[in-house]
C-alpha cells in the first residue's frame, strides 16, 4: 500500500485530492498537513511513500519545506502542486529538488499518473514543461534578472508585483515588515529597478504575475 501525505492548508483541495485517489485501491492518503510545519512533522514521525506539496502555504514557503525534506528525506518524492501556471514556479521547483510538478487545474486529469512516475524514480512534468526544460538546457542562456532571486526573494518579488504592500506582504508571510523592506531593497538592487513601478512592469510583461 502507497502511503501518501497531502500538504495543502486548503481543507477543500486536500479532500478533492483525496476523491481523485479513491478508485485506486493501492494509493491510500493517511496525512494531511494544513501548514508547512505540521507537513515537516509529520515526515519526521513516519515513513511516507510520496509527498503531495502545495507551493504556497502559510508561513514557510513550499520551496523552502521542499528544501527541508530534501535535507532529511533525500530519498523521499516529493509531487509539488500549485494554482501558479508553470512557467512561474516549476522550474525552481525542480532545482530545489522536487520529482514532479502539476498545476490545481491540471491534478484531476493527471495526479494519479503523475504519482506513479514519481514513485518509480522518474519525474513528472507536462509535455510544455518538458520542452521549456529541454531549451533551458540546450541553450543555457544568461540568467534574467528575476532568475537570480533566491527562493524567498522571488516570493517576495511576486507579491510586490501583485500591488500587495509591504505590510501586507509581512502579514501573510508571517515575517517583520523590517525584514520584507530588506527583501524589497535587495530585490532593487538585484534587479537594477528603481521602484515598484519598474518591478511590476517588468513582472507584468514576463508573465510573472
Amino acid at each position: 500500500m502507497v502511503k501518501i501525505l497531502i500538504a495543502d492548508d486548503h481543507a477543500v483541495v486536500r479532500r478533492g485530492l483525496k476523491q481523485i485517489m479513491t478508485d485506486e485501491p493501492d494509493l491510500l492518503v493517511v496525512g494531511e498537513a494544513q501548514t508547512a510545519q505540521q507537513a515537516l512533522e509529520l515526515v519526521r514521525q513516519q515513513a511516507w511513500d510520496v509527498v503531495v506539496l502545495d507551493i504556497t502555504m502559510p508561513g514557510r514557503s513550499g520551496l523552502e519545506v521542499l528544501k527541508e525534506l530534501q535535507r532529511e528525506r533525500p530519498k523521499l518524492p516529493v509531487l509539488v502542486l500549485s494554482m501558479h501556471p508553470e512557467e512561474q514556479f516549476a522550474v525552481r521547483a525542480l532545482k530545489a529538488g522536487a520529482a514532479g510538478y502539476l498545476t490545481k487545474e491540471s491534478a484531476p486529469g493527471e495526479l494519479v499518473t503523475a504519482i506513479r512516475k514519481v514513485l518509480g524514480g522518474g519525474r513528472y512534468v507536462s509535455a510544455t514543461l518538458a520542452e521549456t526544460l529541454a531549451f533551458e538546457l540546450a541553450v543555457a542562456p544568461d540568467q534574467s534578472p528575476h532568475e537570480t532571486l533566491s527562493n524567498r526573494e522571488y516570493e517576495v518579488f511576486r507579491l510586490l508585483a501583485a500591488g500587495k504592500t509591504v505590510s501586507e506582504i509581512a502579514a501573510q508571510l508571517f515575517l517583520s515588515v523590517k525584514t520584507i523592506s530588506t527583501y524589497r531593497a535587495r530585490i532593487l538592487e538585484k534587479m537594477n529597478l528603481k521602484h515598484n513601478a519598474e518591478l511590476i512592469r517588468y513582472a507584468v510583461t514576463r508573465g510573472l504575475v
